[in-house]
């Protein structure tokens, strides 16, 4: 395995430790985001699902790219598409590949049951 491949899996598997069950901070995501898009996705996540939990299932990584394989938890706190807070726990899986450069997380691309989800919310 290539060091590329290893650093990048290892920054992956650091992030969702860092992430998982904490505030998600600017300087938290400054640290291991520069895709502004993934740092809006979380910005608006947490204001739903305050603290809400990444759990890795598996990971696979090729050059530059890893893709993981998780699981989203957290508790319904603020706003989530147009649904109130009702202090319910969700879980859903989903898959997200990653593009690493210099050390941080360049770009995304994530596939989630948003059906799922608003299906929780909504019982």
């Amino acid at each position: 395995m290539s060091s590329l491949v290893m650093d990048s899996k290892r920054l992956i598997q650091e992030y969702f430790s860092a992430l998982s069950g904490q505030p998600k901070t600017a300087m938290l995501l400054d640290k291991y985001i520069s895709d502004p898009g993934l740092k809006e996705h979380i910005r608006q996540a947490e204001a739903a699902f305050p603290e809400y939990e990444l759990i890795p299932i598996m990971l696979v990584a090729e050059g530059d790219l890893v893709a993981a394989r998780c699981t989203f938890r957290g508790v319904h706190q603020g706003e989530f598409a147009g649904i109130p807070p009702a202090g319910r726990t969700v879980s859903t899986d989903f898959m997200i590949f990653y593009r690493i450069k210099d050390g941080r997380i360049a770009e995304h691309w994530m596939q989630m049951d948003t059906n799922e989800l608003l299906s929780q919310l909504r019982s």
